[in-house]
């Protein structure tokens, strides 16, 4: 389908305020074509410009790509080490892009574990962006979930030792002030490529209401109009949070 016809579709009263990617395939997308997988990572960032691209075109102000997991760091070191490389020249080349598009960059993650050099360009571009306001590229680095969560405990626990919290207060929303997401909106909207159906430790606590599509498409080959269908999918759902259909129409 034509994507101008497949973007006519778009209500644009009704488009989720946060998408998160789970970008996958990569690696069987170069194995596809006779290369190593890191040619596959080489060819995604094209995908990533068209998911940032296409959020952009239809005013979605919050887009996650989960860029690099906590457990990416068990993979060879060749491919860390390349994913790092091209993660450090990719900013280079998009940090004016990103900026004038007015897009605010935010990183969520354990960045200690990145190399220093790329750490300083990752919150170079966000200092860069920080007073921008068409909306906001989140990259999840060295990101896992569960350690995210877990942190949020300890973080939580050693406040209410020194006074800080009383245990009674404790409610999702005080627990949501302790995540690395806490100045963003709930995730609306969950994309995974590659065909595979798993969330691989990826906002766990945020997605617990979003609605969640696995597509058969390798990471770069992802679209706009790929994404324009996604929302137009996600348009045709009727999202009741725990609600019956008839509570949600009387609302």
């Amino acid at each position: 389908m034509n994507m101008s016809l497949i973007k006519d579709k778009i209500n644009s009263e009704n488009l989720p305020k946060h998408v998160a990617i789970i970008m996958d395939g990569n690696g069987r997308w170069a194995k596809s074509r006779g290369e190593e997988r890191t040619f596959g990572h080489k060819n995604a960032i094209n995908a990533v410009r068209n998911a940032i691209n296409a959020c952009n075109e239809i005013h979605i102000p919050y887009l996650t790509l989960y860029t690099f997991s906590s457990e990416n760091w068990n993979r060879p070191k060749d491919e860390v080490d390349t994913l790092m490389n091209l993660l450090a020249e990719t900013l280079l080349l998009e940090a004016e892009e990103i900026f004038s598009k007015g897009l605010r960059m935010h990183v969520i993650g354990n960045l200690e574990k990145i190399p220093p050099l790329v750490k300083e360009q990752l919150l170079r571009v966000v200092e860069l962006t920080k007073e921008n306001t068409k909306g906001n590229l989140v990259l999840a680095i060295s990101y896992g979930s569960q350690n995210e969560i877990l942190n949020a405990v300890k973080n939580i626990s050693t406040d209410v030792k020194e006074g800080k919290v009383n245990v009674e207060d404790i409610n999702e929303k005080l627990f949501e002030n302790y995540l690395y997401t806490k100045d963003f909106p709930p995730v609306d909207l969950l994309i995974r490529t590659s065909g595979e159906i798993r969330i691989s430790n990826f906002l766990l606590w945020q997605i617990a209401y979003a609605e969640l599509q696995f597509l058969n498409v390798l990471w770069p080959d992802f679209s706009k109009d790929i994404f324009f269908q996604c929302i137009v999918d996600y348009q045709n759902k009727e999202r009741r949070f725990g609600m019956t259909g008839e509570q949600i129409k009387i609302q």
